[in-house]
């Protein structure tokens, strides 16, 4: 008599909609909640290089985006202001690369690359939790801890952008945050440690580009979610 009551349960939880979404898709609750889906999982549609120009197809790999190689990185094509950014991403041993968030042009300043253009959230194989360390807020703000799975394992990363806050969500812990309002000096973080970049992150534009980094290694992003903030 077990066997059918298992299978009984089984029916219920299939009926109820309790498995998991297919990946690059919405949810009704996510539907319902505001989301939006800014990578179809097959095409390109929506990204653009640094120059503005179409993609190649061949950036999806294995029903995600891969970056390598696109010069620098994918851009989502629209500039946006107040939202959570959540996606899938999975690197190569080794890997070097990075998220992008309020890119307020993409076109480089002069003897920069385009990177000082906006703030990074840090991707990378390892397992320290410094400036430049998964989590990280790039050279700004080092994550509390490395909460990512060993390379070739998925994770999942939720970015909130709001207004003068940032938060970084790594694997279901906040691992960094970052009150722009409290940035006023070029190359000093509040502590008055020294930074790479000549910004004042309380006057940086609050609107701009998320972008996927290429920084010459292979890694993959699926089910890039976005939830505007109103």
């Amino acid at each position: 008599m077990l066997r059918p009551l298992l299978c009984s349960s089984l029916f219920l939880i299939l009926a109820a909609g309790s498995l998991p979404a297919a990946e690059n898709t919405l949810t009704d609750k996510e539907r319902e909640d505001g989301w939006q889906l800014l990578f179809d999982g097959k095409t390109t549609t929506g990204w653009i290089s640094i120059k503005s120009e179409p993609l190649a197809v061949s950036h999806v790999q294995e029903d995600s985006l891969n970056p390598h190689p696109c010069n620098y990185m994918l851009v989502y094509e629209k500039p946006l202001t107040n939202y959570v950014l959540a996606m899938d991403f999975k690197i190569s041993p080794k890997c070097n690369s990075g998220i992008f968030i309020r890119t307020s042009s993409l076109t480089p300043r002069p003897g920069r690359d385009v990177g000082f253009n906006g703030i990074e959230i840090a991707v990378d194989d390892t397992k320290t939790a410094g400036f430049h360390d998964t989590g990280a807020i790039y050279d700004l703000v080092q994550p509390r801890v490395n909460a990512m799975k060993p390379a070739g394992e998925w994770n999942h990363i939720q970015i909130t952008s709001n207004d003068n806050l940032i938060e970084v969500e790594v694997n279901g812990l906040v691992v960094s945050k970052m009150n722009l309002d409290e940035w006023p000096t070029a190359n000093k973080r509040p502590d008055g440690s020294a930074h790479k970049f000549d910004v004042a992150y309380k006057d940086h534009p609050r609107k701009g580009f998320i972008g996927l980094q290429d920084h010459g290694s292979d890694c993959w992003y699926r089910n890039i979610k976005l939830k505007l903030i109103k």
